[in-house]
C-alpha cells in the first residue's frame, strides 16, 4: 500500500512540474495571447494553480489504475487519450485552445505519460 501511495505522489509531482514547465515558460505567451485576442484574462491566479495541482492528482491516480490493467505502451496511450486528447477537444470547441500550441504540447504530454507511467511502474514494482 505505501509503495502504490509513494507511487501516486512521484507521479504527481512529476505530472506538476510538467505541466508547469510547459504552460508557464515554453507556451505562456501563446496562452495570454489567445485569450488576449478573446478580450478574455488567462486564468493564472494561485486558485488556477491549485486547480491544476488537484488535476495532477488525478491524472496519477487515472495512469496508477490504467497501469494495473496495461503495459507501459498501452498505459500511456490511454492516459494520453484520457488526459490530454478529450481534454484538448473540449476546450477547442469552447474556444480557449490556442492552436499554437499542439506542435509543442502534444509531444511533450506524451511525455508526460511515458515518464509518469514508468514512475509508477518502477516504484510499485
Amino acid at each position: 500500500m505505501k509503495k502504490n501511495i509513494l507511487a501516486i505522489l512521484l507521479a504527481t509531482i512529476w505530472i506538476s512540474i510538467s505541466e508547469f514547465l510547459r504552460n508557464e515558460f515554453l507556451l505562456k505567451t501563446d496562452w495570454v495571447n489567445h485569450y488576449d485576442s478573446m478580450g478574455i484574462t488567462f486564468p493564472s491566479e494561485p486558485i488556477n494553480g491549485a486547480f491544476w495541482g488537484v488535476w495532477s492528482l488525478a491524472f496519477a491516480l487515472f495512469i496508477y489504475r490504467i497501469s494495473q490493467k496495461f503495459n507501459v505502451l498501452e498505459t500511456v496511450l490511454l492516459s494520453w487519450l484520457g488526459g490530454f486528447l478529450m481534454m484538448w477537444i473540449v476546450i477547442g470547441n469552447m474556444s480557449v485552445l490556442p492552436y499554437s500550441i499542439l506542435p509543442w504540447a502534444i509531444p511533450l504530454s506524451l511525455l508526460e505519460c511515458l515518464l509518469a507511467t514508468l514512475i509508477i511502474k518502477k516504484a510499485t514494482s
